[in-house]
């Protein structure tokens, strides 16, 4: 029990930290390497990484066709859609502006779970709703944001890879997927490398960008491949058979503080004072959907699974 409240805590560190220094490693990374090829590199690379070692730990690689069927839907909406999409986006978006946007995940997820499970909103999660919309309003509305060529049309793919990363934790957490969540996430992973590998093609990326890159942009692709993608991901994963889906959600409070900061830093993002308010006002509505009274646990049709 000690040991599974330790991994659990482990697990929720990897995704707030971890997760929160993503979008500054991908706004790094995509400046050289097109985005879907760079998301084929990043979790194939992972997924057959994580394979190994689940394949040295003995554990049963064996999956059904519903399996591979649920893995490679999942891949897609949190690996193709979800985080492939959002990569590009990050060529017309700040790095700590669009983890703010992602911010509003626990939001999607709350009219999921309402339209999926029927669950009625508490008071709470009401107010956390209106917060969340006018935060969302005061950080497009800025003149400096919506004057800028391509923003909205980044702003707007973001919000629809948070309504796909949003969708594929409610599936996830009911889905029939192989019994181990590293096994799990390692399929995952590599059913999205070769979608992702499929699209790069469609899209006619420049496959010889990686030929030519920078040693910072391999820094921060390898720091994508293993902590960013084996580590944080099947943490992820293992949350969210463990935890309800909300609070698992969490993170998209934690993750953009540490976006914020670090593209501030690194890449001398601005920050302006309505910026600031827009996230204070968005922050304190995901905090009031995410710490609202459970009315019941959600129903799962599969067992927490263990390492």
């Amino acid at each position: 029990m000690k040991k599974s409240k330790l991994l659990i805590i482990a697990s929720f560190f990897s995704i707030y930290v971890i997760w929160g220094s993503t979008y500054l490693l991908n706004k790094i990374a995509v400046t050289e390497i097109p985005p879907m090829l760079l998301g084929s590199i990043r979790f194939g690379s992972a997924g057959i990484l994580i394979m190994i070692i689940a394949k040295l730990m003995k554990l049963s690689l064996r999956i059904t066709k519903r399996q591979l069927l649920n893995v490679s839907i999942a891949g897609f909406l949190f690996l193709v859609y979800g985080n492939g999409v959002f990569v590009w986006a990050l060529k017309y978006v700040d790095s700590g502006f669009a983890a703010l946007l992602a911010s509003t995940q626990p939001l999607f997820v709350l009219f999921l779970m309402r339209l999926i499970d029927g669950k009625r909103m508490q008071g709470k999660s009401i107010i956390g709703v209106l917060l969340g919309v006018l935060g969302m309003y005061l950080l497009v509305s800025q003149k400096e944001i919506t004057t800028s060529e391509g923003t909205i049309t980044g702003i707007l793919m973001i919000l629809s890879c948070v309504l796909s990363w949003s969708y594929g934790s409610v599936f996830v957490s009911k889905a029939n997927l192989p019994k181990n969540f590293f096994v799990s996430t390692g399929y995952q992973m590599i059913m999205a490398s070769v979608l992702l590998c499929i699209c790069s093609f469609m899209f006619n990326e420049n496959m010889k960008a990686i030929s030519n890159i920078s040693p910072v942009t391999i820094l921060a692709l390898t720091i994508l491949i293993f902590l960013g993608g084996i580590v944080a991901f099947t943490a992820f994963n293992y949350l969210l058979k463990t935890v309800s889906p909300e609070k698992v959600a969490t993170s998209a409070y934690v993750n953009p503080v540490i976006a914020l900061f670090l593209g501030w830093y690194f890449l001398e993002e601005r920050l302006t004072t309505q910026s600031v308010i827009a996230s204070v006002v968005l922050l304190t509505g995901v905090y009031f959907i995410t710490s609202r009274k459970r009315i019941s646990k959600t129903k799962v049709t599969t067992k927490p699974q263990k390492i």
